[in-house]
């Protein structure tokens, strides 16, 4: 298992660009659970060029090791829970060859913390599918709670799938700047 203290989270460098493409454009490299149909060739380089990833409504973040490979990446975007109610969802997509190592767990506690020293928000939300075990331990172990399950709300390989959705509010967590 990693290290927490060797996964750390940094901006998308245009040296991550080949193997982030293939995280999100490659259906062997998404697995059975990440792929959701081909989508716009190029629109991540395009997004990166634009504004490297960061913007006030979200962003994404290179995982990376102590050796500052890639390893994946975490991403999150603003969603409204009342009028004036914002809050981050957040997701995260390893290599295939990276996944069960521990990585992603830290790496969303890492990005949790981060949002939190960094904007304004109450709350961060998660949802995967009820299939997916492993994220579910992952969102535990980083400190979410298990709200409930929104049923067919994602719509993956031609069916409609149920998806647990997890949070955890800015009191749970103590931040470093």
């Amino acid at each position: 298992m990693p290290n927490p203290d060797h996964v750390r989270l940094r901006p998308v460098a245009e040296k991550d660009l080949d193997l982030l493409e293939r995280l999100h454009e490659d259906p062997a490299e998404l697995g059975e659970l990440g792929f959701f149909g081909h989508r716009n060739p190029g629109q991540l380089r395009r997004q990166w060029a634009e504004h490297g990833f960061l913007t006030a409504q979200g962003g994404r973040l290179t995982i990376a090791g102590d050796d500052d490979r890639f390893i994946g990446e975490v991403q999150w975007h603003e969603v409204f829970q009342g009028p004036a109610s914002p809050c981050w969802n957040i997701g995260v997509s390893l290599l295939t060859a990276e996944r069960g190592k521990g990585y992603g767990k830290h790496a969303q506690r890492r990005l949790v913390e981060y949002l939190f020293a960094h904007t304004k928000v109450n709350r961060v939300e998660a949802g995967t599918e009820v299939t997916n075990i492993a994220e579910q331990r992952a969102l535990e172990w980083a400190g979410f709670t298990h709200e409930g399950v929104l049923r067919g709300a994602c719509f993956r390989a031609g069916a409609w799938r149920d998806m647990v959705m997890y949070s955890v509010l800015r009191a749970e967590v103590v931040t470093e700047a």
